[in-house]
């Protein structure tokens, strides 16, 4: 199928096709249509996938179609994470490209008053984390009564966060007459329920279990626990192709300790975690995005949901603790259809992590049998994976680009107000 097909009115083609995407993902092609015919959806699709587009597109098309001579804001997108809202906002920067709509980005962290400044204007659509969000819509700088679209993204790690209540009273001041697009990278009981409460009639749209990762290789070390460190620096010296790693540390400090331990050894990396200021975390990004540096060093909270292409490998410095988040994790490579190489490494204390982690993808990792830290203890054997299968299966926040400001109305691109049909 191409976008053609889909519905999507000749400007967002447009914009998409300048993106470099030829062909929809499946989300996309789930989504896409039934989005445009103002259906509400309830969405699981592990990351990776095309999500965003897959309701950033329908939002745009029908904002579009309905735009009058001022702003108002019609749309809201509430996401967990400030770097994912930022990514939202600059989706809605590329495909917007060609309309003439106004969005914003609000989370915490940063200095509320640009954020304001860019509310008091008028906008089209907002995206924000709980915190922020709510923070402005207390002082009375957000209306929310004339919403007509809203989208919770990543509604699990919301939960997972301790966000419901904020939820809860951010769609307590929502239209009851509105559509609503739900996404989640799982399912479990906890998620359906608030679902419930959220959706009418929905449309279920699901790609790819939580325990069908995507098309990664995937190789796990056993490793002694102060060995790692050693291990990764090898890892980095011995093969160039290992040109963009995200490594993921279970801790704040431990992910401080890995990257001073990189940086000792000549290997550029850098750190983002809930302890970093919006502005380090937005540094360490764009270099690792340029390629500036070679290796990001993350937290779960920070890297959950963030899009970064041309990730080579992944490296599980520390096994997460729960296994659908190996799955979330390797994600990270292997975007959009690509490959990707995931590496783990595996202490004794995290062997119970590692049978969870295999008995959810229903298959061993494949070992790497022989390497320069070879754990001072035997390697366990492989475990009976059918004797216990398991079923399928911020804070608030500021603007997207410090915030940006899409298309204006009429004329150049720009960021101030231009003449026309919203004019000054």
């Amino acid at each position: 199928m191409s976008f053609e097909q889909l519905g999507l009115v000749p400007s967002l083609l447009r914009a998409v096709r300048e993106s470099g995407y030829d062909h929809p993902t499946p989300i996309q092609t789930q989504a896409i249509p039934p989005a445009l015919a103002r259906r509400d959806i309830l969405g699981c699709a592990q990351t990776g996938t095309g999500k965003t587009a897959a309701f950033a597109l329908p939002i745009l098309q029908h904002l579009d179609s309905s735009a009058g001579d001022e702003p108002v804001l019609r749309a809201l997108i509430v996401t967990p994470t400030r770097e994912l809202a930022a990514q939202i906002g600059e989706s809605l920067t590329t495909y917007g490209e060609h309309l003439e709509l106004w969005h914003s980005v609000v989370f915490g962290g940063v200095n509320d008053k640009p954020q304001i400044r860019e509310l008091r204007k008028g906008v089209d659509a907002l995206v924000a984390t709980p915190g922020r969000l709510l923070d402005l819509m207390n002082r009375g700088e957000i209306n929310l009564s004339k919403i007509e679209i809203f989208v919770l993204d990543e509604a699990d790690q919301m939960l997972d966060m301790g966000f419901l209540p904020d939820i809860r009273r951010i769609v307590s001041k929502l239209p009851r007459e509105r559509q609503t697009l739900f996404f989640s990278a799982t399912m479990p009981d906890s998620i359906r329920t608030l679902a419930g409460t959220l959706l009418r009639d929905p449309l279920e749209v699901a790609v790819a279990r939580v325990s069908e990762p995507a098309d990664v290789e995937q190789h796990l070390y056993f490793v002694d626990k102060n060995d790692k460190r050693r291990l990764l620096v090898d890892l980095m010296n011995r093969d160039r192709q290992v040109s963009r790693s995200l490594v993921f540390s279970r801790t704040k400090h431990g992910a401080n300790r890995i990257v001073k331990y990189l940086i000792d050894a000549g290997v550029g990396a850098a750190a983002i975690h809930g302890n970093k200021s919006q502005g380090a975390r937005t540094r360490a990004l764009d270099s690792f995005r340029s390629g500036e540096l070679r290796v990001l060093v993350a937290t779960d909270i920070a890297a959950r949901g963030l899009d970064i292409d041309e990730v080579s490998h992944v490296i599980n410095f520390d096994l997460p603790n729960v296994p659908e988040t190996y799955v979330h994790r390797i994600g990270r490579t292997a975007r959009a259809g690509a490959s990707g190489i995931a590496l783990s490494f595996c202490d004794l204390e995290e062997r119970a992590y590692l049978v969870d982690i295999e008995r959810l993808l229903r298959k061993h990792i494949p070992r790497v049998e022989q390497h320069d830290y070879m754990p001072s203890q035997a390697p366990p054997q492989a475990t009976d994976l059918a004797s216990k299968s398991r079923g399928g299966g911020g804070g608030g926040g500021g603007g997207g680009r410090g915030p940006s400001r899409n298309q204006p109305r009429r004329g150049k691109r720009s960021g101030q107000r231009a003449p026309g049909r919203r004019g000054n």
